[in-house]
């Protein structure tokens, strides 16, 4: 719009509130004397508009009653017409008081009848104004619109219906809601029609074909009910973005997309410590290795929320980090990034870091974690990086004085079958030996399977969806724990805050999730049947358990303030024991990949991997009398 417009558009709006100001001082005079306004009380309406006008129409251009578009008139235009009125009012009044023009006496009828009739019209003006441009704009249109169901009452429901009744897509026809408190009530217009279960009949009766989940922080066992219900009657369904992302404000309400699998495994949102985390996070130098993966940027995203000075993303790889980078640029600078390409089994690169930066937390998620991929082939590089890499990080980590080193661990370190999670049991057990009194505190975390990880399986599953199948699935009955990556990442932090020294703490899962259950979810999902795409069932892979677990068979755990997080009581190891590991790693890792399994299990007894059995016994007795 050309700035010759705004002025012509300003002119016009003035104008029209100055007419409105004199004749609402007219009438204010008609209301006092019941319409019958005496003759020598003309003159006076006059006179005394002569200058009442001019001094409104001053202190309403003062308040900004212009910088507004009529169109889009809400709640804080009425507040400013209310605050110019009350102040002009008061301004008139004080000057009918101290002056009193040509001994005119206003009456005070008038004074209060005045403002309250200006606030009618200036108001009205405005609203009906845009009532009359949204009708004019979506109101013809709106048969030809889709017919919507919306389903939630709380605030991002009541956000999203106010944007969807300016949509030119979208009619909504009706709102669903369990608070029965609401059933009958309206929003915006449009009623709360009753609970979920009546979606089905009230979908048939309205010929509605979509519904809007607008539920983003409600249970996620509320939001799994509502699609599984839709799912029955054939709707497509949309949902709304996550709380997470609507907080941040990365997306608005109205940002509608098809809800997707991890919406029905999301669990409910985690209750941080902010003030501990901000304590601990706060101005201080902080760094993240294994930066560019999965749980290590999204460290990076939450940590950088608690506004540390500085902030070292530690990566292998050149390309994770320049795409963390890319990620960042333009962040916030009171957070100094720096990306540092290198490996945590360098020790003289880590000391001169460390001590140039001078960290006082280090959260360590980097690690080897495709389990297939680390047990044939990759043995001895699985144990040189994942054990021997945490030793050298964790080691330098003491020297240098860093106060905390927060390791992520894994479920699959719990009675291990693979070498993978037999590696991260170890770097488990590094920690606990190197802690020593009034050191470095070394916390360790576990948890499952996060979603959307570069290893998760739904990725793989949409993948095959699209290419119209077969999902291939190792086993009917394999299950597996899933949290999010924010929450995961939530949890380790907050675990950082709670430890005091080599304690395993243990996130709450919830319940397991069948991996063939998952992949029909999927299916639904996507529109079609289990009949269109078919699940193939391929074996177990290597070192593949069929059920995961948190707690190995001798652990126990103990509360913790968070209800997320459990303090595991598993064995634990000495600085001797520590040491004679990292010699045999060290000479371990270019071995016979039979061999190196056969010796795991004398430094692990709770590793049951599969090995070639003549071959352990006789690399068993030779390893025994090495150790001995």
């Amino acid at each position: 719009m050309s700035k010759t417009m705004i002025n012509r558009l300003t002119f016009l709006a003035l104008l029209h509130d100055v007419v409105a100001a004199v004749f609402a001082w007219w009438f204010a005079y008609m209301l006092r004397f019941n319409f019958e306004l005496p003759d020598h009380f003309v003159s006076i309406v006059w006179e005394t508009a002569s200058w009442v006008i001019p001094l409104q129409a001053a202190i309403f251009i003062l308040s900004g009653l212009y910088q507004g578009v009529w169109r889009f008139a809400s709640i804080p235009d009425l507040y400013r017409i209310l605050k110019a009125l009350i102040f002009s009012a008061v301004v008139v009044a004080a000057v009918m008081f101290m002056f009193q023009p040509d001994g005119v006496v206003v009456p005070r009828t008038v004074l209060i009848a005045d403002p309250l009739l200006l606030l009618v019209l200036m108001a009205g003006s405005r609203f009906s104004y845009r009532v009359w441009k949204e009708h004019r704009l979506y109101g013809f249109a709106g048969k030809q619109r889709k017919p919507v169901i919306v389903v939630g009452t709380g605030l991002p429901a009541v956000s999203l219906v106010k944007d969807l009744l300016r949509s030119g897509e979208w009619r909504v026809v009706g709102i669903l809601d369990e608070d029965t408190i609401m059933h009958g009530r309206q929003i915006h217009g449009i009623q709360v029609l009753g609970g979920i279960d009546r979606l089905p009949e009230i979908a048939a009766r309205l010929s509605v074909r979509n519904v809007i989940v607008a539920m983003p922080s409600v249970a996620h066992e509320a939001r799994k009910r509502t699609v599984h219900i839709a799912n029955q009657c054939g709707l497509e369904v949309l949902t709304v973005p996550s709380f997470e992302d609507l907080m941040s404000g990365k997306v608005t309400i109205s940002e509608l997309r098809p809800i997707e699998v991890e919406d029905l495994l999301g669990r409910d949102p985690v209750t941080l410590d902010a003030a501990a985390l901000y304590g601990l996070l706060e101005a201080k130098t902080v760094m993240v290795t294994g930066a560019g993966g999965s749980i290590g940027a999204e460290l990076c995203r939450q940590i950088a929320r608690f506004k540390p000075a500085m902030l070292i993303c530690y990566d292998i790889s050149e390309f994770a980090l320049y795409q963390l980078e890319q990620e960042f640029a333009g962040a916030s600078a009171d957070v100094e990034l720096v990306y540092i390409v290198g490996d945590i089994r360098n020790e003289r690169r880590l000391q001169g870091l460390l001590s140039r930066y001078r960290p006082s937390t280090v959260f360590h998620a980097a690690a080897y974690k495709h389990v297939p991929l680390m047990e044939h082939e990759n043995v001895g590089e699985a144990l040189s990086n994942n054990v021997f890499g945490t030793y050298v990080l964790a080691h330098a980590c003491k020297q240098a004085g860093v106060g905390q080193f927060v390791l992520v661990s894994t479920d699959k370190a719990v009675n291990p079958t693979n070498v993978m999670g037999a590696s991260k049991r170890l770097a488990e057990m590094v920690c606990q030996g190197l802690q020593e009194a009034n050191s470095t505190r070394f916390v360790i975390v576990r948890f499952g399977n996060v979603l959307g990880s570069s290893g998760s399986v739904i990725p793989k599953f949409r993948e095959q969806i699209a290419k119209g199948g077969p999902i291939t699935v190792t086993h009917p009955e394999i299950t597996r724990f899933f949290m999010s990556i924010p929450e995961a990442a939530q949890l380790v932090m907050q675990a950082g805050v709670m430890g005091t020294g080599a304690e395993i703490f243990v996130m709450d899962m919830g319940e397991p999730v069948r991996i063939a259950d998952l992949a029909r979810d999927m299916i639904r999902l996507s529109g079609l049947r289990e009949d269109d795409i078919r699940i193939e069932y391929t074996g177990l892979r290597p070192g593949e358990k069929l059920y995961e677990e948190l707690l190995a068979h001798d652990e126990l755990t103990l509360q913790t303030p968070h209800p997320k997080l459990r303090v595991a009581i598993a064995r634990t190891a000495d600085s001797v024991w520590v040491a004679n590991l990292i010699e045999w790693v060290e000479g371990a890792v270019n071995r016979e990949e039979n061999t190196i399994k056969a010796e795991l299990r004398l430094w692990l007894e709770e590793y049951t991997g599969d090995v070639n059995r003549e071959q352990q016994s006789a690399d068993l007795t030779l390893t025994s009398s090495r150790m001995d």
